[in-house]
């Protein structure tokens, strides 16, 4: 009797390690799937020019002669500078003002506070492109064409911001509000020392999101802004792939290049992204 439950304890582990096997292997096949296309894009970036479908598997000499001519001849500096401006300016003010209008539907009464908060969640339903329209008339009627004005101010009403952040504001003990109150605290200072510490994370998250939207957003800023000068990094590289349609390793070069900023962010910022995510699911 003994060996045989031994028996079948070691059966049992032999089959979780099997199972542990081929679900690590599964794993790691559609992994490399999903990253074989940047391996390929970053290969292709080190061949020399006239060499990007050459069958070796790795540049021989790998050279970067490809990523100095798309930052020195090809205007890509002043590409990343524009996107840098946007998505950063964009994400700061946007998630200030949903983290501000959180508070207000959180730890404020007002009359038809409720019935507003269900319209703005509702707007969520209606599709982007919806506003495109209307967007590009006001931009044009205030005489915002062609500025950096365009490019942000009418993407700063973050309404999946606004139900981030207030899903996890109304999970903060009301005590704590309270008794910051009785101590004197101004809403701005129970908004600066107690609700933004407490929802960092989660503000973290939305800052990355809104900048990562920003970032790769090409269609908003083709319409508003078509003066080169203006371009950011999506608009300068579909421009730059247009006009030099064979310039294979050129085009892999830019496309590497857009997309360094966002691989950066995640990689350093993926904590707090993951835990705002989580708390925001969990606590909402």
């Amino acid at each position: 009797m003994g060996g045989a439950a031994v028996d079948q304890g070691k059966g049992r582990v032999r089959a979780r390690t099997i199972r542990v096997a081929v679900l690590y292997i599964a794993l790691t096949l559609a992994a490399a799937v999903v990253l074989f296309p940047f391996f390929w894009m970053i290969v292709t970036a080190l061949k020399m020019p006239g060499h990007a479908f050459d069958p070796e598997i790795l540049p021989r000499p790998p050279t970067l002669d490809n990523f100095k001519k798309v930052f020195t001849e090809y205007g890509f500096v002043r590409y990343f500078m524009n996107s840098g401006i946007v998505a950063v300016s964009s994400g700061v003010f946007a998630t200030l003002f949903a983290a501000l209008a959180a508070y207000a539907f959180v730890f404020k009464k007002f009359r038809g506070r409720d019935k507003i908060f269900a319209v703005i969640i509702a707007s969520m339903m209606v599709p982007g492109l919806m506003y495109v329209v209307p967007q590009f008339a006001i931009v044009k009627k205030l005489g915002w064409m062609n500025t950096y004005r365009a490019m942000v101010v009418p993407h700063l009403a973050n309404a999946f911001g606004l139900f981030l952040l207030r899903q996890y504001m109304v999970t903060i003990p009301r005590s704590l509000i309270d008794a910051a109150k009785i101590d004197g605290a101004s809403d701005f200072q129970v908004f600066g020392y107690i609700v933004v510490p407490l929802t960092l994370p989660v503000i973290a998250t939305l800052f990355l999101l809104t900048f990562q939207f920003h970032w790769s957003n090409f269609l908003w800023q083709l319409i508003v802004a078509n003066r080169e000068s203006l371009y950011t990094v999506p608009v300068g590289l579909a421009m730059f792939k247009q006009q030099h349609e064979q310039l294979y390793t050129l085009k892999m070069a830019a496309s590497a290049i857009s997309i360094i900023p966002i691989s950066v962010i995640f990689v350093f910022a993926q904590k707090y992204f993951i835990e705002g995510v989580t708390r925001g699911a969990v606590k909402g």
